[in-house]
């Protein structure tokens, strides 16, 4: 796993750097019209959250649903929506909240029962760490805080689950645009709670296909001493400026396998 992250961390410690650089050339004054800063590009529904920012005064909201069928066994259903607010100085603020679908019931006398209902509240921020929005390399934060004792009883957390990534983008050309997160989430604020926490890191290609259709491909792996890799792909419509759906699947790699399909709407006011 060592061998493989090195890589992976060392590419975004580089694009970080040249995003400092990048954002402070006249380039990055020009760029507002390329397809990778126009387009509307959510932070659903793989494992990349984007580095596009909403500005003061927009919001944006996204919601999906998203069907899991493991190797063996019943497979569960979850939906999500976020809820994205453009702040001042070049901060955003998130709200999200999740939905697990009631499971059939299980045939089998004495088979486990699967918990669902609300999920918990998930409060966040995105901070711009770059000099300059929207240029062709970008530096964002996000910091989220799951709240413990929030959503149905059967889902209740009883530590606050906390993460934080760092999301590093690099547009291609005038079409394409590379996207990497590294982040880490842990249950609790103890220091023994570190050596628990959970590691991500992502890496995705999205570019357009057309004026109105795009694409979406990332792989990714989380865990701790021993990771789960997966790989998600899809493509989208945007019929208006501010509207995009899309459709996704993907599959695990490692660890408990199975494979995902789902689909979703996001809406950005103003566009």
């Amino acid at each position: 796993m060592r061998k493989t992250t090195l890589p992976l961390l060392s590419g975004v410690l580089l694009l970080g750097a040249h995003s400092n650089l990048q954002a402070q050339t006249p380039d990055a004054h020009n760029n507002l019209d390329a397809p990778f800063v126009r387009h509307i590009r959510p932070d659903r529904p793989g494992q990349t959250v984007t580095t596009s920012m909403l500005r003061p005064g927009q919001f944006q909201v996204e919601v999906g649903t998203q069907r899991e069928l493991p190797a063996a066994g019943l497979g569960t259903t979850a939906s999500v929506g976020l809820l994205r607010v453009g702040f001042f100085n070049h901060m955003e603020l998130r709200l999200a909240q999740g939905y697990v679908h009631q499971p059939p019931r299980p045939t089998r006398e004495g088979a486990p029962t699967v918990a669902f209902g609300l999920a918990p509240l998930i409060l966040g921020a995105k901070w711009l760490a770059s000099t300059r929005q929207d240029a062709r390399s970008q530096v964002v934060f996000l910091t989220e805080l799951t709240l413990p004792q929030t959503g149905d009883r059967s889902l209740h957390l009883t530590k606050p689950l906390a993460a934080a990534r760092a999301l590093v983008s690099q547009q291609i050309g005038q079409r394409y645009g590379l996207e990497a997160n590294l982040g880490f989430s842990q249950s609790g604020f103890r220091a023994a709670d570190t050596k628990q926490g959970q590691f991500l890191y992502t890496l995705a290609l999205n570019g357009p296909l057309g004026k109105r259709f795009g694409f979406f491909a990332e792989g990714y792996g989380t865990g701790r001493g021993s990771y789960t890799y997966g790989t998600t792909a899809g493509l989208n419509w945007r019929p208006l400026p501010g509207l995009r759906l899309d459709v996704t699947a993907g599959r695990t790699l490692g660890g408990h396998q199975h494979t995902t399909f789902g689909g979703g709407l996001s809406l950005r006011l103003p566009h």
